[in-house]
């Protein structure tokens, strides 16, 4: 019987961020040149640095004002609400404007570095000038800025409008142009795609647990998923390609992943399935979803 090969990574190349310490629900995250505290759900074990070291270190820390939002407190009032950090791999550079949200998050996911690197390399191998690269469920871009910066024909789909307006102020910061921006319901996207008979090189899914589309459209992760990758598959150019997946949800196991890539494409190439996580300066490691991938090359 195939026993999977699950791998665990971390991103390796950053030096704008870093994971300085979890526990106790929380995380200590260097952005920058600011500290953060947020919210962790996953980090249900105990800190390792003591507290002091945290309250030394911090800038910024998140207070909950329920399980969806919060407040942010600063130590001081000269810290900003948005500041700019950078991306480096061996292909390409990208920038992000980080900013402090009411819902905890600041515009990145720093785990995604993994991905990113992925798609970087796998597009600058592609013999197909200016391959096309759909990301979807794309937030502020990372997997966007990246595909375009390799070389890439980039699409970028999201309901949010805000969020798309944030990911071209990322593209702008990082002297990129003509991504194409999309603010519309993914599924949906992909089904008038199929009916126009596109083809794309690569296809990016970092879909929520729960989200909606710009229409009042209802996601569910467990409910959809399998619809959305047997709709994407059909996708893809057959001769060079690539398709990355990935969750973050806690019921969600890299196992679940790897039989949806299969069930969707069961002649997927070059599979990988695992887990992604950061590793903390105080040595523990956060994990912070699963996924799968494959290419063609």
């Amino acid at each position: 019987m195939h026993q999977p090969n699950i791998q665990a990574l971390t991103p390796e190349n950053w030096k704008d961020y870093e994971l300085l310490d979890c526990g106790d629900f929380e995380k200590l995250e260097r952005f920058g040149d600011l500290v953060l505290i947020r919210p962790e759900p996953q980090a249900v074990w105990s800190k390792v640095w003591p507290g002091s070291e945290w309250e030394k270190r911090y800038h910024i820390r998140f207070k909950g004002r329920s399980a969806t939002s919060g407040d942010w407190m600063k130590k001081n009032k000269n810290i900003p609400d948005r500041w700019h950090i950078s991306y480096k791999n061996k292909e390409v550079e990208i920038k992000f404007r980080l900013a402090l949200t009411s819902f905890k998050h600041v515009g990145i996911f720093p785990e995604q570095a993994v991905n990113w690197d992925y798609i970087s390399s796998t597009v600058k191998k592609f013999k197909t000038p200016s391959p096309k690269v759909l990301n979807l469920f794309a937030y502020t871009g990372g997997a966007s800025l990246i595909a375009k910066a390799a070389g890439a024909d980039t699409t970028h789909v999201d309901s949010i409008k805000q969020v798309v307006t944030w990911a071209n102020e990322n593209q702008e910061l990082s002297n990129l142009k003509d991504i194409r921006w999309v603010v519309e319901d993914a599924l949906k996207f992909v089904q008038r795609e199929l009916k126009r008979g596109k083809k794309y090189n690569g296809i990016i899914l970092d879909p929520p647990a729960y989200g909606h589309g710009p229409k009042g459209e209802k996601w569910k992760l467990e409910d959809h998923i399998k619809d959305m990758m047997s709709d994407v598959v059909k996708l893809l150019d057959p001769e060079e390609h690539f398709l990355i997946l990935n969750t973050y949800s806690l019921g969600f196991s890299s196992v679940i992943v790897e039989n949806l890539i299969k069930g969707a494409l069961p002649e997927a190439k070059n599979l990988e399935i695992g887990e992604l996580f950061l590793n903390a300066t105080s040595g523990i490691h956060l994990p912070l979803g699963v996924f799968g991938k494959f290419r063609s090359i």
